[in-house]
């Protein structure tokens, strides 16, 4: 009995050094706001536990699920924009700053998408830089609507495009 719970133990300790061990999005979350403040706790649970893998992830597949978790935030502000601008009685200095802003959230997509092929490839330092470029774009749809004095309707999907992009650093920093 005891040779049989040795090899028991040395397989499933064999196991999860082949397979990763799962970790879960609330514990990932919880030492993700424990290494950046910045991190909302319940943003980020919900996030990854929207993703029909995230039960099953080690922290490395839970980092690559909130860059996919951004480009899905990015994909559904251009979706929110595309009905914005389609709305009667939008006035054109809004068409202006919401076609600015497509084409930025467009090019956030992208990033985060290429941020997940490198967290993906393992390039931890190349895929945390391309989630911090979405930051800076994210943050130029905010000063486009800024600087015209417009107040934006896009406050939603900026807040949460950036919550995952620190998400998904800060996330990449706990892979061992």
């Amino acid at each position: 009995m005891d040779k049989l719970l040795a090899l028991a133990v040395t397989c499933a300790l064999f196991m999860s050094n082949v397979v990763g061990v799962a970790a879960t999005p609330q514990t990932t979350c919880k030492a993700a706001v424990d290494i950046d403040k910045r991190v909302n706790y319940n943003f980020c649970v919900s996030q990854l536990l929207d993703h029909h893998e995230s039960t099953m992830a080690d922290t490395w597949g839970l980092a690559k699920i909130a860059a996919l978790q951004g480009a899905n935030n990015a994909a559904h502000a251009k979706a929110d924009i595309d009905a914005l601008l389609a709305k009667p009685g939008t006035g054109d200095q809004m068409k202006r700053l919401l076609g600015q802003c497509k084409g930025l959230y467009d090019r956030t997509f992208m990033t985060f998408v290429l941020a997940h092929e490198e967290l993906n490839k393992r390039r931890y330092a190349s895929g945390k830089e391309k989630a911090a470029e979405t930051v800076a774009l994210v943050h130029q749809c905010d000063e486009a609507f800024v600087e015209a004095r417009v107040r934006s309707p896009l406050t939603k999907q900026s807040a949460d495009s950036l919550q995952l992009a620190i998400i998904c650093a800060a996330i990449t920093n706990l892979i061992k």
